[in-house]
């Protein structure tokens, strides 16, 4: 008995030597729920009614963008959950929690909040992004796309993806097509232009699609089914990736080269190599479920959960 346990402490032991901690935290001010980067500057959208913007240089924040706590169905003044955060410019675009479920979005830009969709329009978007300066695209529960002019204030295009319900969807790097993730485990893919139908990918996840990411033409899945899928469409190429839990969250670097996903249940971050499949190591010490992993080039990344530290990694 003695033999098996010191034999069990052994293991136990390398096993948490081969996970690599952190080189940096970053203290938000809530549950993170979307990361963006942009030229040293990590901008963090939390449920505190609140967008972090840190400076990597120092890591410390150098802003606040505080929103107006909101109602809830019962008449109480709560926080206001930040569900997206987008860049362009000097534009920051922010979707957060409004009036009796629904949502409103603003614009940030010379040190002052615009009111551009109020929540009395009812829209319930789950996540918004530039297209261009004067239009967003939405995402909404319904699993509608719109685009939406926000100079006009009108909607150019709303489109039904599906009946399944919405989960997430990703811009293209040039910002010309969208792909959408839900329930049914497919990927539809449309033009952003228009909203018109592409192409779907499916056969791989088999259940809801939590996140979807995308760089230099590689799509990546975290799938509720345990499953981190990588589709290569230009090659009509897709394989799988097998975990222990549900995966929550999936990044890929700039190339396209390596994926991160949430592995298990404890919470850590597996990085491999999308081209070879070979593990390039595991990461963890992140405290909650994982709600961003974001590469920020080939050897960092950013992970982010439903809680305020942000940890840093480097690929050694």
């Amino acid at each position: 008995m003695r033999k098996i346990l010191i034999f069990i402490i052994f293991i136990s032991q390398l096993y948490s030597q081969n996970i690599q901690k952190p080189d940096a935290k970053y203290i938000s001010s809530g549950a993170v729920v979307d990361l963006v980067y942009k030229d040293k500057k990590l901008y963090s959208a939390t449920d505190a009614s609140c967008v972090d913007i840190f400076d990597t240089s120092t890591q410390n924040i150098i802003k606040k963008i505080k929103l107006s706590q909101t109602t809830d169905f019962m008449g109480d003044k709560v926080d206001s959950k930040v569900y997206s955060v987008d860049l362009i410019k000097d534009k920051i675009l922010i979707l957060s929690q409004a009036q009796k479920g629904a949502r409103r979005i603003h614009i940030y830009e010379n040190d002052s909040l615009k009111l551009v969709l109020p929540y009395t329009k009812k829209l319930f978007i789950a996540k918004a992004k530039f297209l261009d300066e004067s239009t967003i695209i939405l995402g909404l529960l319904s699993n509608e796309i719109i685009s939406y002019d926000i100079k006009k204030q009108v909607e150019n295009y709303r489109v039904q993806v599906s009946q399944s319900k919405f989960s997430n969807f990703v811009l293209t790097e040039d910002k010309k097509e969208i792909i959408i993730a839900d329930e049914s485990g497919d990927l539809k893919i449309h033009t952003t232009k228009d909203g018109s139908f592409k192409s779907k990918l499916s056969g791989q996840n088999l259940d809801n699609v939590f996140q979807v990411d995308t760089k230099n033409g590689i799509i990546a899945t975290a799938g509720q089914d345990r499953k981190v899928v990588i589709y290569a469409p230009q090659f009509n190429s897709a394989y799988y990736k097998m975990s222990t839990f549900l995966i929550y969250s999936v990044g890929l670097s700039p190339s396209g080269k390596l994926v991160g996903f949430a592995s298990d249940e404890n919470n850590n971050i597996t990085i491999f190599n999308t081209i070879t499949k070979n593990k390039i190591a595991v990461y963890g010490e992140n405290k909650m479920s994982i709600t961003n992993i974001l590469f920020i080039n080939e050897n960092e990344f950013f992970v982010s959960s439903d809680d305020e530290i942000i940890n840093h990694y480097k690929i050694k």
